[in-house]
């Protein structure tokens, strides 16, 4: 039967070609076993020498980042989708959704306070939403702190004569302003939403793969860098600027 002997020889040679292409597995000894784990340990995303957990925080926001509590993670991305589809899908307007929801909100009061009059002939205390005035002040003060940190950041790259830097800052603004355009303020937000919900918990799970795949793209961005520098980038004169700190 020369069919089957050549899905036979077919399967054979795929299997041995398969074999050859996967690295075998050598013996080592203890310190090439330490030295490796040195190495591993080196070269961690980002440099980081603790657990993403505490790097994200190590509060409440951290385990729903990474999903310690499922349902309060599942509920969180559920209600951000739901938002992003009111607005984006269903073309929903901010004033109108909130002049809705109040309107509802007037309702459910006034028919409580009939409909417990009616029945008990007292009407019940219906409860007062009331928001207090720190948490206001705390979120001005935390969104002005950290457009103050982007602005020293922004100008000190501007004025320290960094060349990679600069360029570094200046090429992701071109990336961003090119995302931008092909998709609303609101859609960008969702998307980035999304991936802090997605992506360190799976950098988590897959950390040693991930960070051994960053290090190899990172290496092969620096011989690239240098190549160019050697070429064309150390031809270019710099200046020498004085960065000015900003309070």
């Amino acid at each position: 039967m020369p069919e089957k002997i050549t899905a036979e020889k077919f399967i054979n040679n795929l299997v041995e070609t398969f074999a050859d292409t996967v690295p075998k597995k050598k013996s080592v000894s203890f310190f090439e076993e330490e030295n490796k784990s040195v190495t591993s340990r080196i070269n961690r995303l980002f440099g980081r020498q603790k657990p993403i957990h505490h790097l994200l925080g190590g509060g409440k926001s951290a385990d729903v980042l990474l999903w310690r509590n499922k349902k309060i993670s599942a509920g969180v991305l559920i209600g951000a989708t739901a938002i992003w589809v009111l607005f984006e899908w269903l073309n929903y307007n901010f004033l109108s959704l909130v002049c809705y929801a109040v309107a509802l909100g007037m309702l459910a009061q006034f028919v409580w306070t009939n409909a417990s009059g009616l029945i008990n002939r007292a009407p019940s205390q219906v409860p007062r939403l009331v928001l207090p005035k720190d948490i206001f002040v705390s979120i001005g003060r935390s969104i002005g702190s950290e457009v103050n940190r982007d602005l020293q950041f922004l100008q000190d790259v501007s004025c320290g004569g960094n060349l990679k830097k600069f360029l570094v800052v200046v090429a992701s603004l071109l990336v961003a302003a090119i995302i931008g355009s092909w998709c609303n303020f609101l859609t960008v937000i969702y998307i980035g939403f999304v991936a802090a919900h997605t992506l360190p918990v799976l950098y988590e799970r897959y950390d040693d793969e991930v960070d051994d795949f960053v290090h190899m793209a990172v290496d092969q961005l620096q011989y690239n860098y240098r190549k160019l520098d050697a070429g064309f980038l150390s031809k270019i004169p710099k200046g020498k600027f004085k960065g000015k700190k900003y309070e």
